[in-house]
């Protein structure tokens, strides 16, 4: 109820770009002719015509992301009221999820024309990404729990209106000035062990055996909510093994680890359990500038359950320092947003790091367990103008203890296209000699090997050769470091603007 409070206010504050400009059908027709979806941009437009033309891209921009916002909110309004059809616990988890991501979506809008945030034009890219991702989101869940019930499924016209926004505000790629070291110049050589080793100071204590503030993550996470303020709010997990399912809506959280295997966060939830993959996730994170440190994020459900999430991050600007994301199918979900990992270690079958994220891997291990068909990847872009994809970079890509005596009778594939738009690199990344010579797997048939963007740059190991590599249209064998360098921290993740401050090292560029 908050956020459609928040987005009609919203609405009376900027009195509706389409009222305050105004336009004249013939500028309706020739301003959403650019626009990929020209169709349900004129329908909604050109009936409020008044005769007063559009002046610039800027304007369209705004009526265009509004119209959107509108129809979002009429799509989350009517959803809402159709709970009572619900006429069973699959229809009922499939429709729960897409109530939360509508209100996500809303709120992704709502911040993309808000005037007073400061907002650049790839903060509102990155933003309208998630928007359109958490439709596509809400359709997934109703596959995951075969769901045929049409009635609560979005509306493809809110998805195409977004997509017109996305196309309006594309931004040119320009490279970032680059940080060396991962530093910004501000920082003197001497001051960059103390800038890593130096371990915040907890808000709050979560121990299990009752020497902390609470025994529980949630009950914390409960506690940081009547905090004052918005700033960075530690929470240190003592070692241990806590069986919670978390969800973390609160900005600027931070979780604080005594290390990978000692702090540990485990569930088991599954779609084949019954939940989402969405719902799957034992910690979910979507409150902004989330980061987390020296804690492992573990999903029993077996090789069996099909989809079962360890971490989802939506969270705009997170990071996770020294941590393990340990399971099967669809470990990691990169959801969506701004997010970097490093020194991580991550485990997993079929697409067990996957999303649309705009995400950078880094210094990390990769470890894939023993399953009959693996593949690391499974990027999730729907629409060519989201500024998302999944890059790995300078990280090992090896077998897990129990795949690596049988490696050579496994197939493992570094990814495979989820989305029409899948975009994924690999750079300057050892693979062991697990990986198929192929490389990369289809989806299905001839889907999206056209329009994917998969790139490997200077890889080394048995299993780097590109020799015997698929010959799709969409793969590159990456020889050009200008090109490379667009995946990098620095210019993929804007890093060298928001990560000094977190105090975790990175590698801006190559």
């Amino acid at each position: 109820m908050a956020i459609r409070f928040y987005s009609t206010l919203f609405l009376v504050l900027f009195l509706s770009p389409l009222v305050i400009f105004g336009y004249s059908p013939n500028d309706v027709r020739t301003w959403c002719s650019q626009t990929p979806h020209p169709q349900p941009c004129e329908s909604f437009l050109s009936h409020k015509a008044n005769n007063i033309p559009i002046k610039g891209k800027s304007q369209f921009f705004k009526i265009s992301t509004q119209l959107a916002l509108d129809r979002a909110i009429l799509a989350h309004t009517n959803l809402y009221s159709l709970g009572s059809k619900c006429q069973n616990a699959h229809e009922k988890a499939a429709w729960a999820d897409c109530l939360e991501l509508y209100d996500y979506t809303i709120q992704k809008l709502n911040k993309s024309i808000d005037p007073t945030n400061g907002a650049t034009q790839n903060d509102a890219q990155s933003w309208l990404s998630t928007a359109l991702t958490n439709l596509e989101t809400c359709r997934a869940g109703f596959v995951d729990l075969a769901v045929s019930n049409n009635q609560l499924m979005p509306s493809n016209n809110v998805s195409n209106l977004i997509s017109n926004t996305l196309s309006v505000n594309k931004v040119p790629y320009t490279p970032q000035p680059e940080y060396k070291q991962g530093f910004p110049t501000w920082v003197k050589p001497g001051d960059r062990k103390l800038l890593q080793s130096s371990s915040p100071k907890a808000d709050i204590v979560v121990a299990k055996d009752g020497s902390g503030n609470y025994k529980t993550i949630n009950e914390a996470i409960s506690a940081a909510s009547k905090r004052k303020g918005s700033g960075r709010y530690v929470i240190y997990v003592k070692a241990g093994s806590y069986k919670e399912n978390v969800q973390i809506k609160l900005k600027n959280i931070m979780l604080l680890g005594d290390g990978i295997g000692k702090t540990i966060i485990t569930g088991s939830k599954s779609v084949g359990g019954g939940t989402t993959t969405f719902n799957s996730a034992t910690v979910a994170v979507v409150g902004d500038g989330f980061i987390a440190q020296g804690i492992t994020f573990e999903n029993t459900a077996g090789p069996t359950s099909g989809q079962a999430v360890a971490l989802r991050s939506g969270s705009d600007l997170s990071v996770f320092y020294k941590c393990s994301f340990e399971g099967n199918q669809d470990t990691l979900y990169v959801h969506s947003e701004r997010q970097f990992y490093r020194e991580c270690d991550i485990y997993g079958t079929v697409d067990f790091i996957f999303g649309n994220a705009a995400v950078v891997i880094q210094n990390s291990n990769i470890y894939v367990h023993n399953h009959k068909t693996n593949t690391v990847t499974a990027q999730g872009r729907t629409d060519p103008n989201q500024n998302t994809g999944i890059s790995i970079h300078n990280c090992k890509v090896t077998a897990a203890s129990d795949l690596k005596p049988v490696q050579s009778s496994v197939k493992t594939y570094l990814g495979r296209p989820w989305k029409q738009y899948s975009r994924t690199v690999f750079m300057k990344t050892y693979l062991d000699s697990l990986i198929n010579a192929a490389g990369w797997m289809e989806w299905s048939g001839d889907f999206a090997l056209k329009t994917l963007y998969y790139g490997e740059y200077m890889n080394t190991g048995p299993g780097a050769s590109t020799k015997n590599r698929v010959s799709w249209a969409g793969y590159h064998v990456i020889t050009s470091a200008s090109e490379a360098s667009e995946f990098s921290v620095g210019n993929f993740i804007a890093g060298g603007s928001w990560l000094p401050a977190t105090n975790v090292p990175f590698t801006s560029g190559l």
